[in-house]
């Protein structure tokens, strides 16, 4: 495993070290292929995929052209009766047999929706490959969860253009919901990505927002210091030094507290469940913004603003760590035994999802703090050699995908397949919470401290291709 960084922020590290690699499964790296071809196979029921051996001693998953049809890739071939032997020679081989599975239904729609789908076709379609049926629960948290949300928002602002409310009332919204959903899942989306990402219909609705008309909502809110602060959102600095955060939050109060006089002068919050009210205005501010921006600059704004909220938790679920705690417990425990230990409970962590290099971060640190207040008391990380990638999905190779903490998504290509990118550059040691290496590894350096864009012709990120087509 390779150690150390010369520099020790995380951009620091990212940007010294890129490489671009086109991933065709080479040999000896199989484990995280097999991993993704097997939720492939496992969602036939929503898609079919076709498995092609290549003489390069890899595999892939064949994509059809877009102009083939199930129809014309296995329909019987018309051989002339004339060029048929009347004999078969003896044992000769069968051709070999493809699987396929039952296409994607088509849509099924309610045609209770007062919305035109087809009007958001490019969004709808980009949420479709984001959340592609064997992949989303892989890059649900990180890519598909904050597109679905972002395509949501675009919907209720083409939502007010018709109608001129802000938000849809519970009738409507589990119609169009519904429509939505439907789409999606033709297009090859996942089945369950309504529960997937804990999104329901009542999330176009408003909720207790006081404030739920384009007219209402004009009066009441600075649109101008809205759309100044959140039309272009950088995507470097809104995380750390927020310009168009703050003024959503701004803009979100001024609408809970029109009708109530339960906040104090200073737009404090005094209860919980003023709280919600405000979360739930923060929906509203989203569909007015979506109303304003074209669908390029929504989307955009809104992957980054919930990059910033994504890349602070740890998805991660941490699981019985008594067997860890047992054999590492002690001033100087057995480093064999330990990191036995240790590595493999790392191992059923592996094999959750994909995680963001900031996600990454945050899981080393609550992992190392569950262990502490179990009476560890030595640093693990650095006795084992345990590294920030060493908490996301991994190849055989020891290759751990930590993906960008930019917004990203997935890229569908007829021919190439499906593909995202990693930033496998990342060999940053994972550090422990009590040690000086958490301190000095900052997520928000300074401008000033920020290195020199790498010149090295190897310098780059991997891109991850992963072959799995849908034949509709």
């Amino acid at each position: 495993m390779r150690r150390g960084c010369e520099r020790p922020d995380l951009g620091g590290c990212r940007r010294r070290r890129r490489w671009r690699l086109r991933l065709s499964i080479p040999d000896g790296a199989f484990h995280l292929w097999f991993v993704l071809f097997s939720r492939c196979f496992m969602s036939f029921g929503e898609g079919s995929a076709a498995l092609t051996a290549q003489n390069s001693g890899s595999f892939s998953m064949y994509s059809p052209g877009p102009s083939d049809s199930p129809s014309d890739l296995f329909s019987p071939i018309q051989i002339s009766p004339s060029v048929v032997p009347h004999a078969l020679p003896p044992m000769v081989p069968t051709p070999p047999m493809y699987p396929y599975f039952p296409s994607a239904p088509d849509p099924v729609l309610t045609g209770r929706c007062p919305v035109n789908i087809s009007a958001i076709n490019d969004t709808v379609e980009r949420t479709a490959v984001d959340c592609s049926a064997p992949l989303a629960t892989l890059l649900g948290s990180v890519i598909c969860c904050p597109q679905f949300d972002s395509m949501l928002r675009i919907f209720q602002g083409e939502y007010s253009s018709a109608t001129g409310s802000l938000v849809l009332n519970k009738t409507v919204a589990k119609d169009c919901f519904r429509d939505l959903t439907s789409v999606l899942i033709s297009s090859g989306a996942n089945g369950s990505i309504s529960s997937l990402c804990s999104i329901k219909s009542s999330n176009l609705t408003g909720g207790s927002c006081p404030i739920k008309t384009l007219v209402d909502f004009e009066q009441t809110v600075n649109t101008s210091k809205l759309l100044d602060a959140c039309t272009t959102v950088d995507p470097l600095r809104e995380c750390c030094r927020p310009v168009c955060q703050p003024v959503i939050a701004e803009a979100a109060v001024r609408l809970a507290s029109r009708d109530s006089s339960s906040l104090s002068k200073n737009d404090a919050l005094e209860s919980p469940s003023e709280q919600v009210i405000v979360d739930d205005c923060k929906g509203v501010v989203f569909a007015w913004l979506a109303k304003q921006l074209n669908f390029d600059e929504a989307n955009n704004a809104f992957r980054i603003l919930t990059s910033c909220k994504v890349n602070k938790v740890c998805p991660l679920s941490f699981e019985d760590m008594s067997a860890v705690v047992e054999a590492c417990s002690g001033l100087a425990p057995k480093n064999t035994s330990c990191c036995s230990s240790l590595n493999d409970y790392i191992l059923t962590l592996q094999k959750q999802m994909l995680i963001t290099n900031k996600q990454a971060l945050n899981c080393a640190t609550l992992f190392g703090s569950m262990l502490e207040k179990k009476g560890i008391v030595t640093d693990l990380y650095t006795l084992c050699e345990i590294d920030l990638k060493d908490f996301s999905l991994q190849d055989s190779g020891q290759q751990g995908c930590l993906l960008r903490s930019l917004p990203t998504d997935v890229v569908f290509d007829y021919h190439t397949g499906v593909s995202f990118t990693c930033d496998l550059s990342d060999n940053i040691d994972a550090p422990w919470p009590s040690s000086s290496s958490l301190s000095s590894l900052s997520t928000c350096a300074s401008a000033a401290s920020l290195p020199a864009l790498p010149t090295s012709e190897t310098s780059g990120y991997l891109e991850f291709s992963f072959h799995c087509s849908w034949i509709r």
